[in-house]
């Protein structure tokens, strides 16, 4: 099983960035599919999760009206649109998928994760 992210990179306050991951197989069907973000010293926080079977979807407060997380029709890449990017935004981000369905957007929900993608957001 792999996930592997593209699509980050250096940019400035309130520019946009879409993060895709994608998936080996049909994982990204089975579950909840989520992102999350780690900044240096700090724990691994859950941005954007969605699952598909309960159509639901969790943001984080500080991104809610700014990123969308989505997925494509054939269940193998999901997506994270992230608009009026800022500062504070920096952080390596990662797509994970858990098995459970109603997963809680926390990381020890998730069962698989791909490497991880640096955002940097200058000021």
């Amino acid at each position: 099983v792999q996930l592997v992210e593209s699509g980050g990179g250096l940019v400035h306050a309130g520019e946009s960035l879409r993060l895709s991951c994608v998936a080996s197989g049909q994982l990204i069907g089975a579950g909840t599919i989520g992102w999350f973000r780690q900044s240096p010293g700090k724990e691994r926080e859950g941005v954007a999760c969605y699952s598909r079977s309960i159509g639901s979807r969790f943001y984080e407060d500080s991104v809610k009206g700014r990123f969308t997380i989505s997925r494509d029709k054939s269940g193998s890449t999901m997506y994270l649109q992230m608009d009026t990017l800022k500062p504070e935004d920096t952080a390596v981000y990662y797509c994970a998928v858990s098995g459970d369905i109603a997963a809680l957007c926390i990381r020890n929900e998730f069962d698989y994760w791909g490497r991880g993608t640096q955002v940097t957001v200058s000021s």
